[in-house]
């Protein structure tokens, strides 16, 4: 069940607000898949890739068009890429939780879920000096018991659901959480994301972004947060990158519109 939150106007006039979010995987992302993709050294080295490429070509775009960002991000990422991760700090985004090794809840059980929360806390916290506000899930699946463990251990929000297109409470067995709703349209990953088993799409990058910005139309005449999802393994492909650029350019021409971190719109909204 779910329960629809008032809220003020957006600061500043602003006609709607646009998270931009991103993912960082990188190899716990296949990992978490089973123990062969240890072997499997041309896939990992793509997740890689979000890391040495990905990162520093989102941090510079961010940078050059001062938008915030929030960075989900593993626990064992933060532990292997900690220093090029340490550069989003630095420049102003938001850590937040993302797993420690991106389990599915699903797919685990209650100990496991347990230990996903507890270890990638203590990794970031280690890595960065900070303790995440937000939650996102591996796959944007919960469970009752993971749902519970937010409560529990004091996050202010999550990013995982899709029970309404305006930030929410989601509400589970007396408990309740502020949601940023997601969307598989709203995520590169589908329009994007290729495997050697699963095939995939390798969508035109025009088309992403028409879709996108359909979507963007649609926020501003109703006044709400659009939350954007992206992988840097993904977007930061050398002819993807500048989907986000367009889409950032096109929101500013369009309206007034706030670009906001995942932490910075729960303030707004009061929500600590």
């Amino acid at each position: 069940m779910s329960g629809t939150l008032a809220f003020s106007p957006w600061p500043n006039g602003a006609s709607a607000a646009v998270a931009i979010t991103f993912d960082v995987d990188a190899e716990a992302g296949w990992l978490a898949e089973g123990e062969e993709y240890r072997r499997r050294l041309t896939t990992l080295s793509e997740a890689r890739f979000g890391i040495t490429r990905g990162v520093p070509r989102i941090l510079e775009l961010l940078g050059a068009l001062d938008v915030p960002a929030t960075f989900y991000v593993p626990g064992e990422t933060a532990e292997r890429h900690g220093a090029a991760l340490l550069a989003a700090v630095e420049a102003g985004h938001e850590v937040g939780h993302h797993g420690h090794r991106h389990l599915r809840s699903d797919k685990v059980g209650a100990a496991a879920q347990r230990e996903e929360i507890e270890r990638g806390l203590e990794a970031l916290e280690r890595t960065f000096g900070l303790r995440p506000r937000g939650y996102r899930s591996a796959s944007w699946e919960i469970t009752p018991e993971t749902f519970s463990l937010l409560g529990e251990f004091g996050f202010d929000y999550d990013s995982s659901f899709m029970g309404d297109d305006r930030p929410y409470w989601e509400e589970h067995d007396g408990n309740r959480m502020l949601e940023f709703p997601v969307h598989w349209s709203l995520d590169d990953w589908p329009y994007f994301a290729w495997s050697i088993e699963a095939g995939g799409n390798l969508a035109p990058p025009a088309a992403v972004l028409d879709v996108w910005l359909r979507e963007l139309d649609s926020v501003i005449e109703d006044g709400r947060l659009m939350t954007l999802t992206m992988h840097p393994e993904v977007i930061g492909r050398g002819h993807r990158i500048g989907v986000l650029a367009s889409f950032i350019a096109a929101a500013r021409e369009r309206a007034q519109v706030w670009f906001a971190s995942h932490g910075q719109i729960a303030d707004h909204l009061g929500v600590r």
